[in-house]
């Protein structure tokens, strides 16, 4: 009966961890839609990566099956997130997740496995070393999320902290913290207590900045047409104050009836600029000179 009721748990556990695992789709297909990381950090990518690494080792050495199962598939579907992330993101981004996965899933996760299974000869003490570092790295993965609540705040956006995935991991937290508690591993089930907690905050903060935009543009809608209906009252009260000022439509009437009044000017051609204004240079011949006066003839 105790037996029927772990697996039954265990498998529901399976069950949302996998949901979680998937919550991201939509997150990545953004990003494979916009061809764009945009703010999205790979930061919770890789820590779960790591993770998974971590308990997949766990399981194998206490053959537990449903740890083996959906750890398997969480170092598969964790690996093609940062793939996609990497293809898309910007070059400083793409430097970093790589320096990060090379240090933390390649360097860090062969050092553990090496040492636990070079140094460490008695097996219960292995799983109990490797039940804690997989605890610990737990705790990470929980953690990892809370790395963008400084931008929510500071953005008073939430939309690049994922909901979905923030539910399911309480969700999980709280059907594997009984899975442990039934198996006795306390492994399992002590970072599931703090994972339960860390998402009731996220969930929290997802509530409480859920729509600002929404909220901030109706805010500043009805700002506006309070000071547009402030005009108008403020514009009518001054006509009334002012009989002796025409009605705006008499006004339009009038300047109407005078343009149509008014004759016709004519429009200067089109071309008119095109004229060429030349200079004409006209010779004028002088005036012809007077004849020279006789000499005078005397007369004996």
């Amino acid at each position: 009966m105790v037996q029927a009721l772990v697996f039954a748990v265990g498998i529901v556990g399976n069950i949302l961890s996998f949901l979680v695992i998937l919550a991201p789709v939509p997150t990545f297909y953004r990003v494979y839609k916009k061809k764009s990381t945009e703010s999205f950090q790979s930061v919770p990518y890789a820590v779960a990566l790591l993770s998974a690494m971590l308990w997949l080792y766990y399981a194998l050495l206490t053959s537990d099956l449903l740890l083996l199962s959906i750890n398997s598939i969480g170092c598969l579907v964790e690996s093609l997130y940062l793939t996609v992330y990497l293809l898309y993101a910007p070059r400083q981004a793409m430097a970093f997740t790589l320096k990060l996965v090379c240090a933390m899933n390649l360097a860090l996760f062969a050092a553990v496995v090496a040492a636990l299974q070079l140094l460490v000869k008695a097996a219960d003490r292995r799983v109990t070393l490797a039940g804690g570092i997989g605890a610990s790295f737990a705790l990470a993965v929980f953690v990892a999320p809370l790395t963008i609540i400084r931008q929510v705040i500071r953005t008073k956006s939430v939309e690049f902290m994922p909901f979905w995935l923030s539910f399911f991991l309480t969700l999980s937290a709280v059907v594997w913290f009984f899975y442990g508690l039934l198996m006795k591993d306390f492994f399992v089930a002590t970072p599931n207590v703090l994972g339960l907690l860390f998402g009731l905050a996220q969930m929290v903060l997802y509530v409480v900045y859920k729509n600002p935009k929404k909220n901030s543009a109706v805010s500043e809608a009805a700002a506006a047409q309070q000071v547009e209906v402030k005009d108008q009252q403020q514009l009518q009260m001054q006509l009334q104050a002012s009989p002796a000022v025409a009605p705006l439509d008499v006004d339009a009437d009038a300047d109407a009836d005078l343009e149509a009044a008014a004759p016709a000017t004519p429009q200067r051609p089109a071309d008119d600029d095109a004229i060429d204004h030349r200079s004409v240079v006209v010779d004028i011949p002088p005036p012809p000179q007077p004849p020279p006066a006789l000499p005078a003839v005397e007369v004996a």
